[in-house]
C-alpha cells in the first residue's frame, strides 16, 4: 500500500525512530508499504519516520530505472564507521523540488537487521553511502535542511512553508 509521505515542516519529521524490538509480520508489511511508497514517489530511499511511523527502519534502492531492483532494508541501523569526504547533490521526498549539495562521508560501514530480522554489516561508498547517511539522519530527527548554510536554510524553509500553506488552502 502506498503511504502518504510527510513534507517539511511537518513536526513528525523531527521525531526520532524507536528501536524495533522484533521483526514481525507487521514490520515486514510496513517495509513492503515503504518500498511501494518509495518506488511510486519515485525515490532512492525512505525512512519510516517520513510516513509517520517513528521506528528505526529505512530502505534504499539506488539501482537505475533500467536495472533490476536492489532494495536494501535497514532495521535498527548503526553507522559504525565513516571515512573520507564527499559533496553530493541530494534531494528528499519530504522536500519536493529541493536539491542541495550536502557534505557527507564518502564511505560508511553500517550494521542493521534485514527484512528477515537477521543482522548484517555493509560497507558502502558513493551514492549508496550518501543515501544510507541521509536516511539514517531521518531516524535521528535530522533533516537535509539541517546540513545547509544559513541562507539556503532560510530560503528552503520559506519555500516549504509557502508550499504547505498552499496545500492546506486547496
Amino acid at each position: 500500500m502506498v503511504r502518504t509521505i510527510l513534507h517539511y515542516p511537518d513536526k513528525r519529521l523531527r521525531e526520532r525512530g524507536r528501536p524495533v524490538e522484533v521483526v514481525t509480520a507487521e514490520i515486514q508489511a510496513l517495509v513492503d508499504d515503504m518500498a511501494e511508497t518509495m518506488y511510486a514517489a519515485p525515490g532512492v530511499g525512505l525512512a519510516a519516520t517520513q510516513i509517520g511511523e517513528p521506528l528505526q527502519i529505512f530502505i534504499v534502492d539506488i539501482a537505475d530505472a533500467e536495472e533490476p531492483s536492489d532494495l536494501k532494508v535497514f532495521i535498527n541501523p548503526e553507522i559504525l564507521e565513516r571515512s573520507g569526504d564527499i559533496a553530493w547533490q541530494e534531494g528528499c521526498l519530504s522536500f519536493p523540488g529541493v536539491t542541495e549539495e550536502i557534505d557527507r562521508a564518502a564511505k560508511v560501514r553500517v550494521r542493521a537487521q534485514g527484512r528477515d530480522g537477521k543482522t548484517f554489516e555493509l560497507e558502502a561508498e558513493g551514492l549508496l553511502a550518501v543515501a544510507i547517511q541521509h536516511e539514517y539522519d531521518h531516524l535521528q530527527g535530522t533533516l537535509m535542511i539541517d546540513h545547509m548554510g544559513p541562507l539556503k536554510k532560510r530560503l528552503t524553509h520559506r519555500k516549504m512553508v509557502k508550499r504547505a500553506d498552499e496545500q492546506a488552502s486547496t
